[in-house]
């Protein structure tokens, strides 16, 4: 988004008031009306419309009073200028009177971020205790200027009064970029867009095993290494960079300058940019870099491209904790946030049970076992973080073991973490999956890459963010919620877009509106209005897709799975600059089947095939995949009728789609003549689980 200059100084708007003692009868207080509907999101607390409408045009002025008044009113010319709705002079100092919009610092007190908007025929006035509220009602008064369309050179405002304050203090989205890497304008956009929704909270997942994103100037091989990896599969294996003769790698890291020039961007959006470093667990890149931080005398030697929870831990040697005492200096010199975020989820156990060293480590601490070490190591890490002035927040297994008495708590595995850390009287913030996993489909019909159980909008809005199961007396610990965008399957930052809108708009008003304000029916009708704003502003969003299959053709997402296992929509081999096709299959047993096909005059079945490699770690669960022995070494796919265990109706040789990375038709599969519906089982043989062979679509000739 370009930045326009603006050139200010201070003002005060004054509205003069009847003296006392004046003979005049008092005006008359004006009649509430019915107040229409301007797409706001989320909806105030209360609103009440009134008679006219308020002329906005280009000589329109825009004027402030107050400390910290001046970012607000900047902020709403930017908008409107940059949307082309009406070309507003910069806020200037002036005397509010007729025909002007004032922000203005003052009024009753609504707290850190409430903010009263009373728009009349004559003016329009945005009062707030603080430049945080000032700047919301901003945003109000921006979804109200584009609910409706431009009249000739002038822009009709409705009458209205509102009065606006936040449900919780979080209102967050996280966003992976260890898993895939988004560009520092990206994230500048990102945080744009969660500001235009009172959104506050950016959980950056700067590091994880995939990758280290973030500049650290003494350990510069955590970014040199740590933030490269070669995707996985055939395709990226074979592209090969003339400049060191191996593998290109992909990835990119934010340097320090970049990192300010983001967090500060933030700042002036009301946005706290809160980062995740993560440990013990998830720690493979950091381990890659520097392989003293493991625990094991053979630890990975390259950043890997699998997704899924991987067994390397860090050690629990002093100089691994000076390292990370050094690593979270740099990071809290860049991150001015309250909460720093250490991660502490999904860190397997088995290299500490099975290290002599990490078992005599813990007889020497007193430590009884591997959970109990688990909290020695976040507890220390947490009075590192207290004494530098900061609060420790993590994911929900730093409860495991005892938790440190500062901490804060973010509930992801469903809500139970939330109920235990308020009730032992920790803070916490809800993020639980799925029901704020924004990686998930957003309907059955969608056919792009995500975990395939669906997440619809409806189903983020009836979120209840204060369930009956934390008592009234401990609800105080909510400090708010935040939906998580785990990258896995978001290769692109149009993908991440498109996952994260319009869901973050029901997400936002749960965060902020309150209770007795949510209304499915009415946030859909609001919605509708809201739309048209995210196409001005460049937003590809999700909408719900129909499931809707033809008799004679089928895709993969069309098709029923065999059993129950891993369901996930992934992307095929391709290089990864190009356009990649995607295929819904279990991972863990890739079988699909069509449902009562019509086989009467069907002579012959068209099978499009792909493959995508087996980059998963799921632990054990991998040495019970199934392998359906190959009859040749290029493997077949097989058709079987009826059911999955019956003997094979056809069989098709998979030799032209082996030396293919994307998509292949293989040759017409010759049928017997079957009459009538019936079930088609179809599977693949193969002598190893990597790549898997999926398919792309049938076809009924």
């Amino acid at each position: 988004m370009n930045r326009i200059p603006f050139r200010f100084a201070l003002g005060l708007v004054f509205v003069l008031v009847g003296a006392c003692g004046s003979n005049e009868p008092p005006p008359k207080k004006a009649a509430a009306l019915p107040v229409p509907n301007l797409g706001l999101i989320p909806v105030p607390r209360d609103l009440t419309g009134v008679t006219g409408n308020f002329r906005l045009a280009a000589d329109t002025d825009v004027v402030y009073s107050g400390e910290g008044a001046q970012g607000a009113a900047a902020y709403f010319v930017e908008l409107a200028t940059l949307q082309k709705l009406v070309a507003l002079n910069p806020a200037d100092e002036g005397k509010g009177g007729s025909g002007d919009i004032a922000f203005v610092i003052g009024g009753d007190d609504l707290g850190t971020e409430g903010y009263s908007l009373d728009a009349s025929a004559d003016r329009i006035t945005i009062t707030a205790r603080t430049p945080a509220g000032l700047f919301y009602g901003a945003v109000t008064l921006w979804q109200m200027i584009t609910a409706r369309p431009l009249q000739g050179v002038s822009i009709s405002v409705p009458a209205i009064k509102i009065v606006d304050a936040p449900r919780f203090a979080w209102r967050g989205l996280m966003l992976d970029s260890a898993r895939h890497y988004q560009s520092p304008e990206y994230v500048k956009q990102f945080i744009d867009w969660m500001a235009l929704h009172k959104l506050n909270v950016l959980h950056w997942h700067l590091t994880d095993d995939q990758a280290w994103r973030l500049e650290i100037k003494k350990y510069p091989r955590l970014t040199s290494v740590g933030a490269w990896r070669v995707p996985a599969g055939a395709a990226p294996k074979a592209d090969i960079d003339e400049k060191t003769g191996k593998p290109r790698l992909y990835g990119g890291f934010y340097t320090q300058d970049q990192v300010r020039d983001i967090v500060a961007h933030a700042a002036k959006r009301h946005v706290t940019v809160v980062p995740e470093i993560e440990m013990p667990g998830h720690a493979t890149a950091a381990v890659v870099a520097y392989p003293r931080l493991g625990v094991t005398d053979n630890p990975p030697k390259a950043v890997p491209e699998e997704w899924g929870i991987f067994p390397t831990l860090f050690n629990v040697d002093d100089s691994t904790f000076a390292f990370f005492e050094d690593v979270l200096t740099e990071v809290m010199q860049l991150f001015p946030s309250e909460y720093i975020h250490v991660g502490g989820d999904e860190a397997l156990k088995d290299e500490w049970h099975n290290s002599a060293k990490i078992q005599a480590r813990m007889k020497e601490l007193g430590i009884k076992d591997e959970h109990a070490l688990q909290s020695y190591f976040i507890q220390r890490v947490g009075k590192f973080i207290d004494a530098k002035g900061r609060k420790l927040i993590g994911w929900d297994e730093i409860l495991e073991g005892g938790i440190a008495p500062n901490a804060t708590v973010m509930s992801w595995r469903g809500i139970d973490g939330a109920i235990a850390a308020a009730k032992a009287g920790h803070d916490t913030v809800l993020s639980p999956a799925p029901d704020l996993y924004l990686d998930h489909w957003q309907s059955a019909g969608d056919i792009s890459p995500g975990r395939s159980n669906t997440l619809s909008l409806k189903d983020v809005y009836g979120f209840n963010p204060e369930p009956e199961s934390i008592a009234p007396e401990q609800r105080k610990h909510i400090l708010g919620i935040q939906g998580n965008l785990w990258a896995e399957m978001m290769r692109s930052e149009a993908r991440v877009t498109y996952m994260a809108y319009p869901r973050a708009a029901a997400l936002a008003e749960v965060a902020w509106s309150p209770a007795n304000r949510i209304n499915w029916d009415n946030f859909q009708s609001r919605l509708e209005k809201h739309l048209p704003r995210y196409t001005s502003l460049g937003i590809v969003y999700a909408r719900e897709v129909p499931v809707s299959p033809g008799p004679k053709r089928r895709v993969s997402h069309d098709l029923d799975q065999c059993g129950g296992g891993y369901l996930l929509s992934l992307e095929d081999d391709a290089p990864i600059g190009s356009e990649r096709a995607t295929f819904l299959v279990n991972i863990t047993d890739p079988c699909w089947i069509w449902r009562g096909a019509d086989l009467t005059k069907v002579k012959s079945i068209r099978a499009t095939v792909g493959q995508i490699p087996f980059n998963f770690q799921i632990g054990k669960d991998a040495a019970g995949i199934p392998l359906h022995k190959p009859a040749t070494p290029d493997g077949e796919l097989e058709i079987r009728l009826d059911n999955c265990t019956s003997k094979p109706i056809a069989v098709a040789s998979l030799t032209p789609a082996v030396s293919h990375n994307g998509l292949t038709v293989l040759p017409p599969i010759l049928i017997d003549k079957t009459e009538g519906k019936h079930d088609l089982c179809f599977r693949f043989t193969r002598a190893k689980i990597d790549p898997i062979w999926v398919i792309g679509g049938l076809e009924l000739e």
